[in-house]
């Protein structure tokens, strides 16, 4: 097993920059986020009325115009997606177009909220 501590202590090491490239490889590499846990609503009591049908956990965010501030666009989309200013600029000039996929559900509305106020429209599906 890896010693944690050594571990620990070469992450000291990194910058800010290093870490969060760290993080987001980390994801990847396990299919898991670092974003904050979403609460969950106690399940009903027994007896109690059937709920009704399961909100949705996951959503795609799908940009769909880009508006008249392009670059305060581009600027949320590498915010959100970690992408250089290129990769980024291109998915702009492609809407409508998927931006990011499988985002929990408290992010996706943080991140259409991003959106708006840059004047963009999205969809989250």
């Amino acid at each position: 097993m890896a010693d944690i501590k050594n571990i620990v202590e070469e992450i000291k090491k990194l910058t800010i920059v290093e870490v969060a490239d760290l993080v987001k490889a980390l994801e990847e590499e396990f299919g898991v986020s670092a974003a904050a846990p979403v609460a969950v609503a106690a399940a009903p009591a027994a007896g109690a009325a059937a709920a009704p049908a399961e909100e949705k956990s996951e959503f795609n965010i799908f940009l769909k115009e880009v508006g008249a501030n392009k670059i305060a666009v581009i600027k949320v989309v590498r915010e959100i997606t970690g992408l250089g200013l290129s990769d980024a600029k291109a998915i702009v000039d492609g809407a409508p177009k998927m931006v990011k996929e499988n985002v929990a559900a408290a992010q996706a509305k943080e991140f259409e909220a991003k959106f708006k106020e840059a004047g963009a429209v999205v969809e989250l599906q």
